[in-house]
C-alpha cells in the first residue's frame, strides 16, 4: 500500500513538470522579435518585411545618419554684420512742452511742500520784530540773546545772493560740427549708427559693416572681423551678446548666381556699442554716423525695414 507522503511527493513532481511545459512556449515567445510575435510564424512575410523596413528608414533614422563627404552645400552665403552705435554723450535740449511741464511740476511741488528750517526762521524773525513794535513789549524777553551777535535770516539770504552772483556755471557742451557725418562727435545728444559704403554687385550701397562667414569661426567672430577690417578705422567696441539681434536675406542677380555658386546671402546682425575714448578720423566718403531718423536717406527700403527693428532711439 502506497503511503500518503509518497503520493503527495509524486503529485508535486507531476505538477511542476506540467508548469514547465506550459511556461516554455511563453518564454520562447517573449524572446522572439516583434515581427515574429505579430506573424506567429518562424518566417516573416513580405508585407511585414516591407513595413519593418519603412519604419526603420523613417525621417528620424535618416536624420541620425551623418552626411557623407559628398553632401550638397548650402545655396545661401552667410554674412556677419555689426550694428555699431555711439550712445548719447549729453542730455538733449528740452522741448517747449517739456519746459512747460517742468514749470508746472515745480509750481505744484512749491505749493504742496512744507516750510524749510530757513523759512521757519524767517517767520520767527518777523514775529520778533513785530513784537518789539508793540506798546506792551518787555525787553526782558531778549534776555537769552544778551551778549550774543544776532544774525537774522535776511542777513543770511543777502550773503547767499552775493555768492550766487560770483558763481559762473560751466558752458554746455555742443557738437563742433553737425554737418560732417563722418565724425562721431556730431549730434552729441542723439544715438548714432555707423554705416559704410560697400560694393554690392555693380553698385555702391550704404550698409552696416559686414563680411562673408569663413569656416571655423562663429557669426559673432565674423561681425568682429568686419569691424576690425574697416580701412583706416581704429574703433573700440563692446559687443552685446553672442546671439544675433536681426536678420536679412536677399538674392543675387541671376547672371551672378552661377559665378558665385549661391542664390543669395543671409546676413546676421550683432549689436555693439562704441567704447569711450578717441579714435582715428574716418574717411568722409566711405563712413557715416547717422541718427535713426536719417537712415531712410542712406539705406534701401527693404534693408531699412529689417534694420529699424533692432535700433533703439536712446
Amino acid at each position: 500500500m502506497v503511503s500518503p507522503e509518497l503520493l503527495t511527493s509524486a503529485r508535486c513532481i507531476v505538477g511542476n513538470m506540467c508548469e514547465a511545459k506550459m511556461a516554455a512556449p511563453c518564454w520562447r515567445l517573449a524572446a522572439r522579435p516583434l515581427w515574429q510575435k505579430i506573424s506567429g510564424l518562424g518566417k516573416i512575410s513580405a508585407p511585414v518585411k516591407s513595413a519593418v523596413r519603412s519604419v526603420c528608414s523613417g525621417p528620424q533614422a535618416r536624420g541620425a545618419q551623418k552626411p557623407g563627404p559628398g553632401s550638397a552645400a548650402s545655396p545661401w552665403a552667410l554674412h556677419g554684420a555689426v550694428c555699431l552705435q555711439r550712445l548719447p554723450v549729453i542730455s538733449q535740449d528740452r522741448s517747449p512742452v517739456e519746459e512747460q511741464f517742468m514749470e508746472l511740476m515745480h509750481q505744484m511741488e512749491l505749493e504742496k511742500s512744507l516750510l524749510s528750517d530757513h523759512e521757519l526762521r524767517l517767520l520767527e524773525d518777523a514775529e520778533r520784530m513785530s513784537r518789539k513794535q508793540e506798546a506792551d513789549y518787555d525787553s526782558d524777553e531778549e534776555e537769552e540773546y544778551r551778549g550774543q551777535e544776532i544774525v537774522m535770516a535776511q542777513d543770511l539770504e543777502d550773503a547767499w545772493e552775493q555768492k550766487l552772483k560770483q558763481f559762473q556755471p560751466a558752458a554746455r557742451t555742443k557738437a563742433p560740427d553737425t554737418t560732417d557725418v563722418s565724425s562721431s562727435e556730431r549730434c552729441l545728444g542723439n544715438s548714432l549708427v555707423l554705416l559704410v559704403k560697400q560694393d554690392v554687385g555693380s553698385q555702391k550701397l550704404w550698409l552696416l559693416p559686414q563680411l562673408p562667414w569663413e569656416a571655423g569661426e562663429t557669426l559673432r567672430q565674423t561681425a568682429e572681423r568686419a569691424l576690425a577690417s574697416l580701412p583706416g578705422a581704429d574703433l573700440n567696441a563692446t559687443f552685446l551678446g553672442n546671439a544675433p539681434c536681426g536678420f536679412y536675406k536677399y538674392r543675387f542677380p541671376r547672371n551672378v548666381q552661377p559665378e558665385r555658386g549661391t542664390v543669395g546671402a543671409k546676413v546676421f546682425f550683432f549689436k555693439a556699442v562704441l567704447s569711450a575714448g578717441g579714435h582715428a578720423p574716418l574717411q568722409k566718403d566711405s563712413f557715416a554716423w547717422v541718427r535713426k531718423d536719417e537712415l531712410p536717406d542712406y539705406l534701401q527700403p527693404e534693408y531699412l525695414k529689417q534694420v529699424k527693428r533692432f535700433i533703439m532711439t536712446l
